[in-house]
């Protein structure tokens, strides 16, 4: 499985954990969905992208407060120093993994003259106040672009391996977070209001969107081991985060959900796409590879 660098030191400043915190007013609900059949179908519309409380990245001005680092309720700054930290607790797991893909993204824009815009990860447990809103823990993981922040319940993971038949391990959490950072390159670059015209289908918009973000994990990826913070991936870990794209695709939910493929609905690509994509920016390592929006998909 995926492995850090045990000397490697982490930064704890880039993750908060907010678990057992609402973080602060009420905000926008997300309500009407129960348990089952309502919750996968959620999922289907929000996992690994955009923003997934209203639609258009719009904040609810007055109604958040998302807080502060100081508010953090978990040990991660005293549990979560080195590598070896990481190789031992999913919570200090998910630091590395978010410190190496910004670590990533950090260099490749300062090879441009540009400084690159950090963005927080929250973990949370039931419910978060976002800036998008208030989000569930049955929303998954996601990306709001109104605070720039990623927003994760740890509970998704074994959600993914038992709803979505994924073999789940380190890098299908790698996966999962480089997606959504990939959705914050492209609310940085201006490309991820795209998403957002109302168009589904294979070809469409929304679609490219997420395509894009898949091929900036596996940019990420390719370029892993050169950030200082993991050991050089395994065929295995690729194996690994290829198996959890799959089980992502809108082709695969539809035929486990619905019992029928209905391409026209896709929102997020097939799980072949959504493979193919990854691949691209693994093997290509090339920033301007995953561009989805000047190809077919």
């Amino acid at each position: 499985m995926a492995r850090f660098r045990e000397q490697a030191k982490l930064d704890t400043g880039q993750v908060r954990d907010m678990r057992g915190r609402s973080g602060g007013g009420r905000g926008m609900a997300v309500g009407g969905v129960g348990g089952g059949l309502g919750i996968i179908i959620l999922i289907i519309t929000l996992l690994l992208g955009g923003n997934p409380l209203d639609g258009g990245g719009s904040a609810n001005p007055g109604a958040i407060d998302v807080g502060s680092g100081s508010e953090e309720t978990g040990s991660l700054a005293e549990d979560c120093q080195t590598g070896a930290d990481a190789n031992q607790s999913q919570d200090c797991r998910i630091v590395g993994f978010v410190n190496s893909i910004q670590a990533f993204w950090s260099d490749l824009y300062a090879q441009n003259n540009v400084r690159y815009a950090e963005s927080v990860t929250t973990i949370f447990s039931q419910g978060y106040n976002t800036g998008c809103g208030y989000a569930t823990s049955q929303v998954g993981p996601f990306y709001c672009p109104a605070d720039q922040g990623v927003y994760l319940d740890l509970d998704f993971f074994g959600q993914l391996q038992r709803d979505f038949g994924a073999q789940g391990g380190p890098f299908a959490e790698a996966y999962v977070l480089a997606h959504e950072y990939g959705h914050h390159i492209q609310n940085l670059q201006g490309v991820l209001a795209r998403s957002q015209d109302g168009d589904t289908g294979p070809d469409s918009n929304a679609v490219r969107v997420e395509l894009q973000a898949d091929c900036y994990a596996g940019l990420w990826a390719a370029h892993a081991a050169d950030t200082g913070f993991l050991e050089p991936l395994t065929d295995e870990d690729v194996r690994v985060g290829l198996d959890a794209a799959a089980a992502v695709g809108d082709d695969r939910i539809q035929e486990r959900v619905q019992g029928r493929v209905t391409p026209e609905n896709w929102t997020h690509g097939s799980s072949e796409q959504r493979q193919r994509w990854f691949m691209t920016g693994y093997q290509q390592k090339n920033f301007n590879a995953c561009d989805t929006f000047s190809t077919t998909p």
